[in-house]
């Protein structure tokens, strides 16, 4: 028994079958525990014979075999007729490539590839076919799929110099993973590379194949196939390249994006000669023709390119995107774009005398539709679109929910507010001009822009009711929870705060800004959450009433010879400067200051932006401009810095010697007159009585 311990399958004898591991004895019945000996090998007793060995039946296994390759081959090819259909091979592997055009039909720019027409080649010359099968597949007529020679020569290549330096795929292949496939380099892949290559040699002839290779390819720029290529690098078609042209565009293939001639001319052409050779070694060229082969010059761009960025294209584009739909290879989107208004915007921004500030202007319809965008000066040079992307202090413009908020408290633009100084919590706002009227109406407050009475309004109707009133009007930027929200400290972009105003001019809330013409059903969801609110008729006209009694105030310079409302707004130290408003069919937005926000000495509302306004709106809705009364009468307040009204009245005495007074009206502006001392009679009381409205309601 010692000797089994030593060697135990030496000496076992037949009666034995196996030893039990100690650990395991237990868990054996009693039955088997009794088969057991001193030293655990198990007893077979004598009725229960050992198995006997197995013939293996190879015939059996061999038919087998073979029916599951059938079952196999039959599955693999109902796979491939699904998920590889040869209608895809002429497919370029590209992310969907849209066209933009504005409202009349007329293309602006392009977003995705440049996809050719496919070529038949067959027909193309032979020395365009030979350049790329010369580089990329010289036995492409011989083989079936997959080159055994080249694959053993690439990894012997590869081999010697220690890495990936040559590859072994056909062209069948190429167009396999081109057109099926990703761009991973798994096994797994590279099995269904040439699965996909046997069933396209399979189903298609070779100068099908190759057409197909010739009609994808990718060439560098987001050019795809043969026919783009030849018209973005050259300016002609396939049929006309010469031998140089040929060699270069086949030269391409291996690393399109590092070898492009726009970008890289001379490693294109370094990549040329290599082709030529390439050419010449496989007999398709002698080496006189060889030699006559010179570096070929390209295009710098595609003759009939449209241009590939504006501010609306990038805004619109997932918009446009969206509108597509799941599409393969190009598609043209209609936008709500009007080119004549885009036009007149781009120019009043370039003759604006904005000096180092930058500018923005969004022009929609009422229900949102934008007809009209400049995110910046020169979208060449920056490209960030300031009317969308930049959140900025809206100073006053910023009112407008703080007098909606009054109006729905029950407020009329005749109800009066204290605009004298007052301290809230330590804030102690104060007006731009430095100037408090005491007891004035909402109307007059409005329009002269009073920092004292936003801020008194504002806690009088409650923070909270100041944030809904913005939030309805579609305001979705962060407000924080405090009072000095009622004079712009919260920052918003041009495009939302225009839209607000577009609620207030459709009479419905919230207006959502929207550059695609077609509006799609909208889902149950989105059709409950999404519903537009009629504003109450006696509200939206106390607010039309604000908005024109500003027209008269500190946006005077933008007044036109229609009816039109507005509001001006300036942040602090002229950083950000504002006016947005609307007339006939346009609600306009202009926003001016400067990317590093740092301060624009005398910069404010009623200046630049309101002329940028005014002159868009004249040449927008083609009316005559407004004659303008003599500069020297009246003076902007806004315009007026630190304690500018305190100056002229310290020296009043001294201009009563000049024989002239200067008076402050009440919308904060100021006239000249004759002085007071050359009157026969006294001075009368001030009058503090309010003046009759015109008919449309403002004031004066």
């Amino acid at each position: 028994m010692a000797d089994r311990l030593d060697d135990p399958m030496r000496d076992v004898p037949r009666d034995y079958d196996k030893r039990i591991p100690i650990a395991r004895r237990y868990a054996l019945g009693d039955d088997d525990r009794a088969q057991l000996d001193d030293d655990g090998w198990h007893y077979r007793a004598p009725d229960s014979p050992g198995k006997p060995r197995r013939r293996v039946a190879w015939g059996k296994w061999i038919v087998r075999g073979a029916a599951a390759g059938i079952v196999l081959l039959v599955i693999a090819i109902g796979w491939l007729a699904i998920t590889a259909p040869l209608s895809k091979s002429l497919q370029p592997p590209t992310p969907p490539s849209i066209t933009i055009t504005a409202e009349d039909g007329t293309p602006i720019a392009r977003r995705g590839a440049i996809i050719g027409a496919p070529v038949d080649a067959a027909k193309l010359p032979k020395h365009v076919t030979q350049a790329f099968l010369a580089i990329e597949d010289r036995r492409f007529y011989s083989h079936w799929g997959i080159d055994p020679r080249g694959i053993a020569r690439a990894a012997w290549a590869n081999v010697g110099s220690g890495g990936v330096r040559q590859g072994g795929s056909t062209i069948t292949q190429q167009l396999a993973k081109n057109a099926f496939l990703d761009s991973d380099r798994t096994a797994a892949r590279k099995i269904r590379e040439v699965m996909i290559a046997f069933w396209l040699e399979a189903w298609l002839s070779k100068d099908e194949i190759l057409s197909r290779y010739l009609s994808n390819a990718y060439f560098g720029d987001n050019v795809y196939g043969i026919t783009a290529a030849a018209k973005h690098y050259f300016g002609r078609t396939p049929q006309a390249l010469n031998i140089g042209q040929a060699a270069m565009l086949a030269g391409l293939v291996k690393a399109p994006s590092r070898l492009a001639p726009t970008s890289n001319l001379k490693g294109a052409r370094a990549r040329e000669m290599v082709v030529v050779a390439a050419m010449e070694d496989a007999g398709f060229l002698t080496k006189a023709e060889a030699d006559r082969v010179q570096p070929q010059r390209v295009l710098p761009a595609s003759p009939s390119a449209l241009p590939t960025g504006t501010y609306f294209a990038d805004w619109v584009l997932p918009e446009a995107r969206e509108a597509a739909g799941a599409i393969k290879s190009e598609a043209t989107v209609k936008t709500t774009l009007d080119r004549n208004l885009q036009r007149e915007a781009e120019a009043v921004i370039r003759r604006a005398g904005l000096r180092q500030a930058q500018a923005a202007l969004v022009a929609m319809r009422r229900d949102g539709r934008i007809v009209a965008m400049v995110g910046g000066r020169d979208y060449g040079k920056s490209p960030f679109n300031r009317a969308t992307q930049a959140k900025r202090q809206p100073g006053s413009t910023f009112k407008l929910f703080v007098y909606l908020a009054a109006m729905r408290a029950g407020l009329t633009p005749d109800s009066t507010v204290d605009d004298t100084r007052f301290d809230f919590a330590g804030w102690k706002p104060r007006n731009d001009d430095n100037r408090y009227l005491g007891p004035i109406t909402l109307r007059r407050a409005f329009a002269r822009s009073s920092n004292v009475a936003a801020a008194r309004l504002t806690q009088q109707v409650g923070v909270k009711n100041v944030i809904k009133a913005a939030r309805d009007l579609g305001i979705s930027t962060p407000i924080p929870n405090e009072a000095t929200i009622g004079l712009g400290t919260a920052e918003v972009s041009l495009l939302e705060l225009t839209a607000a105003y577009a609620g207030v001019a459709n009479g419905s809330y919230p207006v959502r800004p929207r550059g695609i013409e077609e509006v799609k059903d909208k889902g149950w969801l989105e059709s409950l959450t999404g519903r537009e609110t009629r504003m109450p008729e006696n509200v939206r006209e106390e607010m039309l009433t604000l908005l024109n009694s500003s027209l008269r105030g500190t946006g005077r310079e933008a007044a036109l010879t229609v009816p039109a409302w507005g509001k001006t707004g300036t942040s602090q130290s002229g950083r950000d400067a504002w006016f947005i408003g609307f007339a006939g069919d346009l609600v306009v937005g202009v926003w001016v200051g400067n990317d590093d926000n740092t301060p624009n000495p005398g910069l404010h509302g009623g200046g630049i932006p309101a002329q940028i306004w005014r002159d868009f709106m004249v040449s927008a809705l083609d009316i005559a401009p407004v004659v303008k009364a003599p500069p020297t009468d009246v003076i902007d307040p806004e315009a007026l810095v630190g304690d500018a009204a305190n100056v002229l009245e310290a020296n009043q005495a001294e201009l009563d010697g000049l024989g002239i007074n200067l008076r402050f009206n009440d919308d904060g502006s100021i006239t000249a007159g004759p002085s007071r001392r050359d009157r026969d009679e006294p001075p009368p009381p001030e009058d503090r009585r309010e003046e009759p409205p015109p008919p449309d309601g403002g004031e004066f």
